[in-house]
């Protein structure tokens, strides 16, 4: 309940955001018109493609994201023939004619209502369709919430449910917008007879928006000329309510109870099927694990944040391997590539996982404990029952805690001290993050879930297209140059010479990165401030004159400063085609 609540609430932000402006002038076209017969069809139009289109965005099938490009291109031509049609009242009075007859069987009534019969409810519903198509890329963090758990969980009901609270809640701003707005349409038309300028006025808007869809304006300089931000609204829902956004967790949470508190029990642990191999262990079941504490450890490989927790983690298996405790790891896949058990084997040999690591690519184990993090920990006693939980990183000392007290309610008496934290050995990604210093996100490159993209005109998605870097920054905006075709997931390079550039503020930049689709490494270069990047300031992954070659799918440490962490421009140049880069983080 809480979160269709949450999903309502961003879809009434949506009428402050900028990708809303497009629309308007179809949803204001209709405004001098009955709100029943003419408004609230094209409103529930569009409300009911935008489920079905973000629903099916959600599977994140190839066709689907083709069909919906498509779709698009639909749309634009029959938005672009009403925007003529209000123009042209003979032309509006052919287009509409087979309509009319439609919605004439739908509801006479409705019909005999409207203006000389024409936009009936039937051609509401139809023009609402047709803008729900339009509008369905329009999406801020809570939306962004929603599709996230559909990709994780798969297509549901749920998610139909949620997608369509969001849209209702956007339906009511416009319904709200068409209310007020439609008052001063009509007022004008009775009291300065301009009715007919209005409409070409209307007109006129229609079609300036079609434009700017097929441009990409709507995306790119609406986005960037808008001066009221949603996002943070959203993000202040999201964060009033703990534990409803999934994704990695570089905040700590944890319901792990104090030392003189008993453990409470939060369920029971679940069974572990439905995953698509095991590594490093015959497969694992509930049964066999019973007399044992578990630790179940949800990670995926490209994750930083699960790559600081992992030495941790690494340590607790080795401490108490012989005095009852098993650590499992749910390797469950963000990216596609992570799905790969190649892959996945290859990054347990180089990380040096020695427990069990059960691969969950259908998210099987991941709905089975409800979890939305990356990491997440569960920590089970000897009888099956889930008894804490940690969320994100840190809190490392108060996890061994619960692992000790655990185990001695299982009967062991002679553990061995506690590890120390602060005196664990951390290299490379493993070192923790300089929180003090770290004021950049982590940002997506593909389409589905970037922000902050800052190359003129903004994304084309799914098609090669020549971008270009900006002439003013922002700190955390990010832009591609060079000839880059961009997917929901990731953006690839068509061709040599490509550029990612990033104004961050972190001591460490990291940046997941995979080869050509054959295999063949891609040579890089790293600049910072527009100038090489130093021995000095060299990440793990960059030799000390700022080249580097990507030959696997991971992720890549390119900037470790060592002095004067601030803000500064990145920039990775690519010598060679076929580059793959999915995801920034910093640390």
């Amino acid at each position: 309940m809480m979160l269709l609540l949450l999903a309502y609430l961003g879809g009434l932000l949506t009428l402050l955001s900028p990708c809303i402006l497009p629309v308007l002038p179809f949803v204001f076209a209709r405004a001098g018109g009955s709100f029943l017969r003419s408004t609230l069809p094209l409103l529930l139009g569009m409300a009911i493609t935008f489920t079905v289109v973000a629903s099916l965005a959600a599977v994140g099938s190839a066709w689907v994201a083709q069909a919906n490009q498509i779709g698009r291109w639909v749309a634009l031509v029959v938005m672009a023939v009403f925007a003529l049609a209000l123009l042209w009242p003979a032309f509006a009075d052919r287009l509409l004619a087979p309509f009319q007859r439609v919605g004439a069987r739908l509801s006479a009534r409705a019909d005999a209502a409207d203006d000389a019969g024409r936009g009936g409810a039937g051609t509401s519903l139809l023009v609402g369709i047709a803008t729900g198509l339009l509008w369905a890329p329009c999406a801020g963090p809570i939306l962004g919430l929603v599709l996230t758990g559909a990709a994780l969980n798969g297509a549901s009901a749920s998610t139909s449910s949620l997608l369509l609270a969001y849209a209702l809640g956007a339906v009511t701003a416009l319904a709200l917008a068409v209310w007020v707005g439609g008052r001063v349409f009509n007022a004008l038309k009775a009291r300065l007879g301009l009715g007919n300028v209005l409409r070409h006025v209307l007109g006129v808007a229609a079609l300036l928006a079609v434009v700017a869809i097929a441009m990409g304006w709507d995306t790119g300089a609406l986005t960037r000329l808008s001066t009221v931000s949603t996002a943070r609204l959203e993000q202040g829902l999201l964060d009033a309510v703990p534990g409803v956004q999934p994704g990695a967790a570089a905040m700590t949470s944890t319901g792990a109870a104090a030392a003189d508190v008993p453990l409470p029990v939060e369920g029971e642990l679940p069974a572990l099927e439905g995953t698509t191999g095991w590594l490093n262990s015959p497969p694992l079941t509930r049964e066999q694990l019973r007399g044992k504490v578990v630790l179940i450890d949800f990670w995926t490989y490209s994750c930083i944040n699960c790559l600081r927790a992992m030495p941790f983690v690494h340590e607790w298996a080795e401490r108490y391997r012989d005095h009852g405790l098993v650590v499992i790891g749910v390797h469950t896949p963000e990216f596609a590539f992570e799905r790969n058990p190649r892959n996945v084997m290859r990054a347990v040999e180089q990380l040096k996982v020695t427990y069990p690591v059960a691969l969950d690519n259908d998210y099987a184990i991941w709905r089975a404990f409800e979890n939305r993090y990356w990491p997440a920990h569960y920590f089970v006693d000897a009888q099956g029952r889930i008894r804490a939980h940690q969320f994100g990183e840190g809190n490392y000392a108060h996890s061994e805690q619960v692992i000790r007290r655990l185990l001695q309610e299982a009967g062991q008496t002679n553990l061995p001290p506690p590890a120390d934290p602060t005196a664990a050995t951390l290299q490379g990604v493993a070192e923790q993050a300089d929180m003090g210093n770290l004021r950049s996100p982590e940002t997506y490159l593909g389409h589905a879930r970037a922000e902050h993209f800052a190359s003129p005109g903004g994304f084309r998605r799914d098609q090669p297209f020549d971008y270009d870097l900006p002439q003013q920054w922002a700190l955390n905006q990010w832009a591609l140059r060079g000839r880059w075709s961009v997917d929901q997931e990731s953006a690839t390079l068509a061709s040599a010479g490509g550029r990612i550039a990033f104004r961050f503020h972190a001591r460490d930049l990291h940046l997941v990165l995979a080869p050509a689709a054959d295999g063949k490494p891609i040579r890089f270069r790293v600049l910072l401030d527009g100038k090489p990047l130093q021995a000095a300031d060299a990440g793990g992954d960059v030799q000390p004159d700022g080249t580097g070659v990507v030959d696997e799918h991971r992720l890549y440490q390119l900037v470790r400063q060592r002095a004067d962490i601030g803000e500064h421009l990145f920039e990775i140049e690519f010598l060679d085609p076929g580059v793959q880069a999915y995801a920034f983080t910093f640390g």
